[in-house]
């Protein structure tokens, strides 16, 4: 398994077999929620009633800030240490006091930063690296953890919403005996939202846990891994100060929005960037 980074920027792919399965079976599971949704569920009443297509729309926004933050969490570099700078030249620009040391990783041969780790998956060492995430086939660390609390944000959202759909869905075809309110047979119809009833419920639940364990690993400055070895040390920084760091900025609603970056580049790292 290599990790490669196909150009500048947010350029970044983990060739990893299960992530890309992983990752491959969430497209198809919210392509899935969108088809019931709007295709099946929504289509018929579209022509007839308006409050049809706001939902239809307002369903599909939803499921495309939840894709395209999963793209960005997958395709951004989250926060890599560049291979082989532990040079005796760079060693010497540190001007480490006497006796002062720092940490080599005998893996990829780079400066261990302060809080990194080596991912064995993506084979670098990742900053504030939080966990290997197959998912997003990629690592959350400290340059793409916005993406991925985004994206499990987005996803919990989505599978609510459809849960709602579903349970409106079967009133409304209860009231007309299921004449015309799909647009596929009673039968298949049924089948349908029976399978995006268990989805909705399952990634529902599976994502609010995620996402309520990152905002509370982010507003507490510790990482999962720092919190499954009791490695969690005394900082003088606050939960908002905290959030800052990793959405970028004052809040605002680029907080919100998987398709702006982080604003500000929040420590210098130019020494090990050689």
């Amino acid at each position: 398994m290599k990790s490669r980074s196909l150009c500048c920027g947010c350029s970044w792919f983990v060739s990893d077999g299960v992530g890309i399965g992983c990752a491959i079976f969430t497209y198809f599971l919210v392509a899935y929620a969108e088809i019931v949704v709007v295709f099946v569920m929504l289509l018929p009443e579209i022509p007839y009633a308006s409050t049809g297509l706001f939902h239809a729309v307002f369903f599909t926004f939803l499921a495309v800030l939840a894709v395209v933050a999963h793209v960005r969490a997958m395709i951004t570099d989250p926060g890599t240490i560049p291979l082989g700078n532990c040079t005796t030249e760079n060693l010497k620009r540190l001007r480490l006091a006497e006796g002062q040391t720092v940490l080599r990783c005998t893996r990829c041969e780079c400066i261990k930063l302060d809080r990194a780790h080596h991912c064995s998956t993506c084979q670098r060492c990742i900053r504030k690296m939080d966990h290997h995430c197959p998912w997003i086939n990629n690592c959350v660390g400290e340059d793409n953890q916005k993406f991925f609390i985004l994206f499990t944000f987005y996803i919990f959202v989505v599978s609510i919403y459809a849960l709602l759909l579903c349970v409106r869905q079967l009133f409304l075809c209860t009231e007309k005996e299921w004449f015309g309110c799909t647009s596929v047979t009673m039968p298949s119809s049924i089948l349908l939202i029976i399978f995006l009833v268990f989805e909705g419920l399952l990634f529902g639940i599976f994502t609010l846990v995620m996402f309520c364990s990152q905002v509370t690993s982010v507003v507490r400055d510790e990482t999962g891994i720092e919190s499954l070895k009791n490695e969690r040390m005394s900082r003088k920084t606050t939960m908002y100060e905290n959030l800052q760091d990793v959405f970028g900025g004052q809040f605002s609603v680029h907080w919100l929005s998987p398709f702006a970056g982080l604003s500000t580049k929040r420590t210098s790292y130019s020494f090990y960037e050689v």
